[in-house]
């Protein structure tokens, strides 16, 4: 006869395999996810990511350090990058008005993070202040391991539809969990997983100094095809300092900036983004994200309660 303890094992053992079957079902912290391709879901993203300080401090446009944010639930990530000292590193405009370290340091980071996360997917958006070439800026991610991560589209060297993005569920599956964009001098013939951005997305304009944030047009790629590219909404306001002509992060006014609903808010860029292009942004960039309530939002644009 079997023994209690034993029949108990085998029960708890019967119980223990569908809850693990259904945590592997989450991705990105939502099962709705794991069956839509990558290009089918609306993501916050963190605008310069790296540069992280005080409201007060007006080069900064996050108060929150890389870990947090990915611990907050943000899983895109712009990154401005320029060389100092032959490394390639993080720095604001020029490494001469803030540097946040090398590049290495801020990768190295995400790779820990996603080391203990199996069931997330994380883009970084680069963008190449100083034209680094692709081969370089592979030689950073091999350095720090988090290549191993990297998403190789199956289209290489050619461009994948927008409508032939594998879902969640098959990149995490694939181990491809990190995507990587780089706004200039990409070239996926020597660099197969980091991918030209103009390629793949068009953007709206940046530095925003109408807090109504009244538009919606292409502002990047020039002749982007709406029909065929992804979009990132960049919906972070700027201010003129002092009437000085140098526009710098609006970084008091980002609790209504980044609202889900009413005038001005992501809520309502986004509607009038979707009235032009027929569907939601791929991509809202935003300074501050933790001021407002962007995960709301979010989870407007992805249809989800």
């Amino acid at each position: 006869m079997r023994s209690f303890s034993g029949f108990a094992t085998a029960l708890g053992l019967a119980l223990a395999a569908p809850l693990a079957s259904a945590q592997q079902q989450v991705c990105n912290g939502r099962a709705e996810f794991c069956d839509r391709s990558y290009s089918n879901v609306t993501l916050i993203g963190a605008h310069d990511s790296a540069f992280v300080g005080p409201i007060i401090d007006p080069r900064v446009n996050q108060e929150v350090d890389i870990t947090g944010q990915l611990n907050a639930g943000i899983r895109y990530f712009e990154v401005q990058t320029h060389v100092l000292n032959n490394e390639v590193s993080l720095c604001h405009t020029s490494c001469l008005e803030l540097y946040a370290g090398p590049l290495s340091q801020y990768l190295s980071s995400v790779k820990t993070w996603l080391d203990g996360h199996p069931n997330d997917i994380v883009t970084i958006l680069v963008a190449n202040g100083d034209n680094v070439n692709a081969t370089t800026m592979d030689s950073v991610f091999s350095a720090t391991g988090i290549k191993q991560y990297a998403f190789v589209p199956s289209t290489t060297p050619n461009k994948l539809p927008m409508a032939d993005w594998p879902t969640y569920k098959n990149m995490i599956s694939a181990g491809q969990r990190l995507v990587v964009f780089m706004d200039n001098h990409a070239d996926e013939r020597e660099v197969p997983y980091i991918l030209d951005e103009f390629t793949y997305y068009f953007e709206t304009p940046y530095d925003t100094t109408d807090p109504e944030f009244a538009q919606c047009e292409i502002n990047r790629p020039n002749n982007g095809d709406p029909n065929t590219l992804m979009y990132i909404v960049n919906h972070f306001l700027d201010t003129n300092f002092l009437n000085t002509g140098i526009l710098i992060p609006d970084n008091f006014a980002d609790a209504e900036t980044n609202a889900a609903t009413g005038n001005g808010s992501i809520g309502a860029q986004a509607d009038l983004c979707e009235s032009l292009y027929g569907r939601p942004p791929n991509v809202v960039l935003v300074d501050m994200f933790d001021r407002g309530d962007v995960f709301t939002a979010q989870n407007n644009l992805n249809g989800l309660s």
